[in-house]
Formats: C-alpha cells, structure tokens, sequence
C-alpha cells in the first residue's frame, strides 16, 4: 500500500499517496526582466530587456507546449500538474493577459489541478490595483512580494526601488484584490543592519498580517556588486553570530504570532504552507519552464540556455532548450531526498523514504550520521527523522554527511 505524506500535527503538507505525487509534476515559469538589477542578486535576470517581454512569452508559450508533450505519460492524457509558479526577475512586469495567455498553455499541456496554487512574485514597485485585480481574474492565487526590508536605507543599500510605504499599499491592493494567500520576503544579515533595524522590519511586516513569511539570511555571490564591494573593503559583511542572534529571534517572535516554522526559512499560519515549495523539499518532480530554468524530472537533473535571445531563437523553431544536463544515481537520489526533507521541520518521513527507494534509511546513511547525531544534531523516532533545535542552525554539517562521496 502507497503511504501518504500526509498531515503532522504541528503543519499540513500533502495528503494523498507518494505513488500519486511522483507521477504528477509542477511548474515553475521563469521571467527574467527587472527595471533594474539588485546589488546582491545573481539569478538569471536581466535590466534593460523589457522590450522582448511579449517575444519571450511567445516563446515559453512554446515551450509549455513540448514540455507537456515531453512529460505526457506514455499510456493517457496530459500529465498531472500540482502548482504553478511564476519566479524571476520580476514576473509582475508581464501583463495580466500575458499571465493569463500562460495559464491557459498550461492547462491544455498537463492537467493542471481545480485547486491548484498558482504563485507569483512581484515586486511591490510595480504593482497597481487595478493590475492586481486583473492577475487574481487570470488565476493567480498566491501573490509574493519581495519587500526584504522596511528600513529605507537598506533597501537603497541593496538597490531596491521600492520604499516601505511601497510594500504596505501592495498589501492592502492585493488583499482587496482577493488574494488570501500572501507571502513577504524579508532578509537578515545585511551590511549595516542591527537587531534593532531587523526588530523593527519583523514588527512592521506582523502589522501588515501576512499568510506567509520567507526569512532569508544575504549570501554575497560572486559576480554581483555585493562581491566585487566586499574584495575592495567598501562593504562588511555580517557578524555570523548576529546572523544566528537574528535567525533565533525572527523564529520566536514569528511563532508566538501564530507562524508555523514549517522549513528553515519559512513561516506560514496553519493551511498556507506553499506547496509548489513544498515539492522541491520533499523532493518531487518538477519542470522549470523559461531562460536559465532548472527541472528535475524522469531521474534528470536539467537546465535551459540562460540568455533569453538564444533560448527564443531555439523556440522559434521548436527546439527545446536544454543547454545541460545529467541522470542522478540511486545514491544521489537517496541523499537529495533526505537532505532536502531535513530542511522542513516535520523533517524525513522513513517509511515513504523505504517505499520509494525499496531501502531503509538507516541502511543508506547510518553510519554517516554517527557523528551529527552524537553531537545532538538530530531527532529521531520510528516515523521521522529531523534536524533538532540546534541542528536547524548547523544543518550543513549533517547535509554534508549524507552527500554520496562521503562513503
């Protein structure tokens, strides 16, 4: 019999059979234009390109249609799809038709769920009431903005362009608009932010009674601004233990306000979990879908071209787009469920772990996390296994420890 990933007590994930998950998929549609480019951002996305915004739907538009052709299983209709997720960039610089044009290319590709979340990035810059009113009519049922801060010089350090007033009227817009579901991201460790600067973005966003809260502590990436100021001594990075001080108390502070932190990162009220998050951490399939996307479907592991000129030109003659990829090993599937899993905090559930890989867990990795689970890094029972209080702050070592090349 098929076990169900279904609810724990402290948070609701998925309730229906592992077998059914595997065989179904989400998507993930990446826009990549910005106004401007954010100091600390290395995704795949791109300033000054709005012009190309109507050709490069076109072509996703293609490519949702191969993708469906691609994933059809091989006995039956259109492949069953989950969540819809549109990433970037900044996805609310399409259109609400553009966005509508998208959805309904997905639902004639895969059998896109009645219920299904169907989640948007923006940010809260570019938004209007009457533009959120339109994206809610297209479909849209889950709206994040990317507000990171409510303290007007950090967000002019980061290269936001929206101020804090910007985010509070985008909330009030989306709600009357009829969002139910909306989640802020905020971030910790910046440059120059205190516990004060961070108590005070933490309060202002409670006040504006979010659904959900993604809590992301800055990592300088090469290739960014951020790098280049570090190297040249123009910008400190973060005190880690002020990092950890930061993580610590945005986790009290959110669950005595009613927030679930149901993964490390993320806080949600009871019900509002995202789900096309939830499909990376319990690692389940899915198809990234626009320039520079990521798929892991079929034991592949893909990634499409990231300029989007080449990846439209390739469209335009019906090429997919695929610029690299790789078949996972069994043992490389193994780790990544589990490590994945360990993120959440209902953490590996060991008999979906036995159905879906024919092996016990603690014949995969238990000698491998003798060391981690002596240094009180880990929580077990007969059920479940999860990283403990003090684990979720020193995850790395015990991911590190499940990696294959640690045999």
């Amino acid at each position: 019999m098929s076990t169900s990933l279904c609810s724990a007590p402290d948070t609701v994930l998925f309730d229906e059979p592992l077998s059914s998950l595997l065989e179904s998929v989400s998507l993930y549609l990446h826009v990549p234009f910005c106004h401007t480019r954010c100091y600390y951002c290395d995704f795949n996305t791109y300033a000054g390109l709005l012009s190309l915004r109507e050709p490069y739907v076109r072509a996703l538009l293609t490519e949702i249609e191969l993708a469906g052709e691609m994933a059809r299983p091989v006995a039956g209709g259109p492949r069953r799809a989950r969540t819809i997720y549109f990433g970037g960039g900044t996805p609310s610089l399409l259109s609400a038709e553009q966005i509508r044009r998208l959805l309904a290319a997905c639902r004639t590709a895969f059998a896109v769920d009645p219920e299904a979340e169907i989640s948007l990035e923006a940010n809260p810059g570019t938004l209007s009431g009457g533009h959120l009113q339109a994206l809610r009519a297209a479909g849209v049922n889950r709206l994040s903005l990317g507000a990171q801060s409510f303290e007007p010089h950090l967000l002019k350090l980061l290269g936001r362009t929206h101020s804090p007033e910007d985010v509070m009227q985008a909330v009030r817009a989306a709600r009357s608009a009829g969002f139910a579901s909306l989640n802020l991201d905020l971030m910790f460790g910046l440059p120059e932010q205190t516990m004060a600067h961070w108590r005070e973005t933490l309060l202002r966003a409670l006040e504006l009674e979010p659904d959900h809260l993604s809590l992301y502590s800055l990592i300088v990436e090469e290739g960014t601004p951020f790098f280049t100021w570090v190297e040249e001594g123009r910008l400190v990075p973060a005190d880690e233990d002020l990092c950890a001080e930061m993580y610590e108390y945005a986790d009290a502070l959110l669950q005595e306000a009613g927030y679930l932190n149901y993964e490390i990162s993320n806080w949600a009220r009871p019900g509002h979990e995202c789900r096309h998050n939830l499909t990376y951490w319990l690692n389940l399939p899915y198809l990234g879908l626009g320039a520079g996307a990521h798929s892991c479907f079929g034991g592949r592991r893909f990634s499409n071209v990231r300029e989007p000129r080449q990846y439209m030109r390739l469209l335009a003659s019906r090429q997919r787009p695929e610029a690299e990829g790789e078949t996972l090993s069994f043992q490389e599937q193994m780790a990544e469920t589990a490590i994945l899993a360990l993120r959440t905090a209902r953490g590996l559930h060991l008999p979906s772990f036995r159905e879906r890989f024919g092996l016990d867990f603690w014949q995969f990795a238990g000698p491998r996390l003798r060391y981690v689970s002596e240094a009180g890094l880990l929580e077990c029972d007969e059920t479940w296994l999860r990283l403990s209080n003090r684990g979720r702050l020193l995850g790395n070592e015990v991911f590190l420890c499940l990696l294959p090349d640690k045999d």
